[in-house]
């Protein structure tokens, strides 16, 4: 009988140890997940910042003062002469365009700015009041961001000049 309990004391405890090592290892695999979602997760958020910072970058390529030839990166401001020329060059010669249209449209008394809300002919004059307001709406809009940028690089210009003092 001794024989027969320290058998089944062997045989139990040899059991205890065994499932020790399997939940050891279960544990191990779990840690082991948990550590690779936590690493998916933080390289998800840190692609998700790059590619904000990217966005962010390739919007002020496209600021009406990039256009110009103005770049301001880290309080430096860099003007590409050529680029501004350019740009004014351009300009010029699209309002050039416009005014040569509307001078001979005035000229031969027809006015046709159908998206503006406006139509004037030899007979009648045509005012969209809803597209007009529309017009003034989305001028007063770009006059404003205009503004800001100009009041944005004043600001960046005051800070420069305060560090550089």
């Amino acid at each position: 009988m001794k024989h027969l309990l320290l058998t089944l004391m062997l045989l139990l405890t040899f059991n205890g140890c065994q499932d020790k090592k399997n939940d050891a290892k279960a544990q191990a695999e779990h840690d082991a997940q948990v550590a690779a979602q936590a690493k998916a997760e933080v390289r998800a958020e840190y692609e998700a910042k790059q590619a904000a910072q990217k966005a962010k970058l390739e919007a002020q390529k496209h600021t009406k003062l990039n256009q110009m030839g103005v770049d301001m990166h880290n309080g430096t401001i860099i003007i590409d002469t050529n680029k501004t020329k350019s740009f004014f060059d351009t300009l010029n010669q699209k309002m050039e365009i416009q005014m040569k249209k509307i001078s001979d449209d005035l000229q031969k008394g027809i006015i046709d700015a159908k998206e503006e809300g406006v139509q004037i002919n030899n007979e009648h004059i045509t005012i969209d009041l809803n597209k007009t307001r529309n017009l003034l709406e989305i001028w007063g809009q770009k006059i404003q961001s205009f503004a800001k940028e100009f009041d944005e690089v004043a600001q960046t210009l005051e800070v420069n000049t305060s560090k550089g003092h």
